[in-house]
Parts: structure tokens; C-alpha cells; sequence
């Protein structure tokens, strides 16, 4: 209203009411897309998703199903890329907190959508102690990465091994079992001094 009342310039023929009540409406709007959103997002994203409602029932009413991101983006005049952005932005309007509770029917509880969401990954440790072993095994002597990498991928025995290199079974266990050892040892110890 304020704003109305410092713009209005009655010079211009219109009664102050006409110029008030779009001014305070335009503020109002530019409010409700400015400051409602949870998450900040670009003006323009906001603009599109206002027209994304409205196009949406025009072309489910001439298509006789729900459009597609493809066809909005006809209507509308504007890329794919910038539909699908607008849509996702959708979901950025209202937030909701991980402690709340889900919509659970009467006869089972309802539990915190933090309590359903993921768990420890044993992937990730497994991922820590390849990258810990990875440098040590580019240091290894060339035979006994190789030695490493025919009876771990290529799933050779070590005799099979042993008939490859020209030496018993025994030295390839005796292979194995040091440079494991030596990892093993390399790895504890890294791992402590961090």
C-alpha cells in the first residue's frame, strides 16, 4: 500500500484505487513467488512453473491424458531441459523435516522418515581399503602383482600358477602368504598413524 501511495501520480488521469489495487496485487505476488519457496530458486525457474500448471491442463484436456515434459515444453515455447528444471523445482516449494512422522495407517505406527532412510553401506569400507591397497600394490614387485592377480582375478590356482612361473606349488603359497602379510602390515600401519 505504501508503495502504491508513493507511485501514484494522479496527472495520469487514474483514480488512486485503479493504480492501488494491481500495485498491491503485483507485491503480493511478487511476494508469494519470492519468499514462499523453501529451497531458493531462480526466478525465471519460478516463472515457468507458475505457466506449467495452467499448460498442463489445457494439453491434458486436448490430449485426453497427462502431458508429457516433451509436450509442455512445446506449449510453452521453452527447452525440455528448462521444463524438467521447473517440474523438479516443484518439489522445492515446501519442505518437510526428516523427524517427521509419515502418513502410517491406523493399525501399524507411523515412524520418522529419518528412521526409513538409509543405512551403513559395507561398500564404503570396502572402497577405503581398496584406495589404501591400490598404491601399495603399484609398488609390489612385478611378480608378485602378477602372482596377485592371476589367484585373486583370474581365479587360477597356485599350482596352475606354479606351472606358469616354473617354481613348486609351495613357493607360490610362500609368495602369497608374505606379500599378504606385507599389505596387511603396510595397511594396519597407515591406518594407525592417521
Amino acid at each position: 500500500m505504501v508503495k502504491a501511495v508513493d507511485g501514484f501520480d494522479p496527472r495520469r488521469g487514474s483514480t488512486f484505487l485503479g493504480y492501488a489495487v494491481p500495485t498491491v496485487m503485483g507485491e503480493v505476488r511478487r511476494h508469494f513467488r519470492d519468499r514462499s519457496w523453501a529451497v531458493r530458486v531462480s526466478r525465471t525457474v519460478k516463472e515457468l512453473h507458475a505457466r506449467i500448471g495452467p499448460a498442463t491442463e489445457v494439453l491434458a484436456q486436448r490430449l485426453r491424458r497427462m502431458p508429457t515434459a516433451r509436450e509442455l515444453a512445446a506449449e510453452l515455447g521453452v527447452e525440455l531441459e528448462e521444463v524438467t528444471q521447473a517440474l523438479i523445482a516443484g518439489d522445492c516449494y515446501k519442505t518437510e523435516s526428516l523427524d517427521n512422522f509419515g502418513d502410517g495407517e491406523e493399525s501399524r505406527p507411523s515412524h520418522a522418515l529419518v528412521e526409513r532412510l538409509g543405512r551403513l553401506e559395507p561398500c564404503y569400507e570396502l572402497l577405503d581399503g581398496a584406495m589404501s591397497v591400490r598404491p601399495l600394490l603399484a609398488a609390489l614387485p612385478a611378480r608378485e602383482r602378477q602372482i596377485l592377480i592371476w589367484r585373486y582375478f583370474g581365479e587360477m590356482t597356485q599350482s596352475q600358477i606354479a606351472g606358469r612361473l616354473g617354481i613348486s606349488q609351495m613357493q607360490v603359497s610362500r609368495l602369497l602368504n608374505r606379500t599378504l602379510s606385507t599389505l596387511r602390515h603396510e595397511v594396519l600401519s597407515d591406518a594407525m598413524s592417521t
